[in-house]
């Protein structure tokens, strides 16, 4: 496996920015492009913000915040790389155009994982006159804190590529999932749209308030979910039989309650309602207070995940 000392990173909103913040707590050299205006100094001042808590997690000891050079073209950022991460906005056209682009001038190894969440690797494939070395290496938001990371490869893909990706991924920090076969929205965002659905559905029909729902999440089943996953949990919610035992007690409740979700549609009318309940339990702060408010609820339990790991 090669020893990675160079990154791109292609696009510098707010994904792309966490990338490049974690790449250099990791101690490699990153480029950048973005061509939007403004776009360098809201990435040093992304990096900035978040250096900080990199360090609370202890994930900067081999890195330089320095080491980053920005580039007013694409190819000129990816001609050293051994890895890229592309974060381009969601749109074929924009991706296929940056192919294009960088295509001739990579490295004869070099790695291009998208962090695209909408798209299909197979869709993107199309944009390259050779797909060999490119995969879905899709994070959750904000890439330098969440450590989720999901992979996907297929046919096209040349061998090791995946196994490249995942070395890397786990070295600054990440903890990787293999996705065996290509479904709309992958793995966790499939999982999290179905919360989502069931919880609009469960304020559209008044059952509770959007404040109550999210109280529900959070204080109750979220705290066990961000320990163990839910077959896992279900494992261990019928005693010694474990989830032989859980599916035999309780298949037909959870029949019962699966023939009984929700539909719903976003509407104006519901958005709204959503918007006036979260402004409501948020009870006037602003999305950046809110977001700093959750980031230091998110580092405090990789501490103490961490301080677990250390005792076992």
């Amino acid at each position: 496996m090669p020893e990675i000392e160079e990154v791109a990173v292609l696009g510098a909103g707010v994904i792309g920015s966490s990338w490049a913040a974690l790449f250099l707590s990791a101690g490699v050299r990153v480029h950048v492009y973005d061509p939007a205006p403004g776009s360098e100094q809201h990435l040093k001042d992304y990096i900035e913000t978040a250096w900080p808590t990199l360090e609370a997690l202890d994930m900067t000891e081999q890195g330089n915040p320095d080491a980053l050079y920005v580039h007013t073209r694409a190819n000129l950022a990816v001609e050293n790389a051994q890895f890229v991460q592309e974060c381009v906005p969601e749109r074929l056209e924009l991706k296929f155009a940056l192919f294009k682009d960088i295509e001739a001038h990579l490295a004869q190894d070099a790695v291009v994982a998208s962090s695209s969440s909408g798209l299909m690797l197979s869709e993107m494939q199309r944009g390259w006159q050779n797909p060999s070395r490119l995969l879905l290496g899709h994070p959750f938001n904000p890439p330098h804190l969440i450590p989720l990371v999901e992979l996907l490869t297929n046919s096209e893909t040349s061998e090791g590529v995946l196994e490249i990706a995942e070395q890397f991924y786990r070295r600054v920090g990440k903890i990787t999932i293999r996705i065996n076969r290509e479904v709309p929205a992958h793995v966790a965002n499939r999982l999290q749209a179905a919360l989502w659905r069931e919880a609009i559905s469960l304020v559209e029909n008044g059952v509770a308030s959007v404040e109550d729902i999210d109280k529900a999440v959070w204080a109750g089943p979220g705290l066990r979910w961000a320990a163990m996953g839910p077959h896992m949990l279900f494992h261990l919610g019928a005693g010694p039989g474990g989830i032989s035992e859980f599916c035999r007690r309780y298949s037909d409740s959870f029949k019962r309650w699966w023939d009984d979700l929700g539909e719903v549609e976003l509407t104006e009318d519901l958005a709204k309602t959503l918007f006036d309940g979260v402004t409501e339990e948020g009870k006037g702060e602003t999305t950046q207070e809110l977001s700093r408010r959750r980031d230091a609820m998110i580092v405090g339990y990789l501490q103490s995940r961490r301080l677990c790991d250390l005792v076992d």
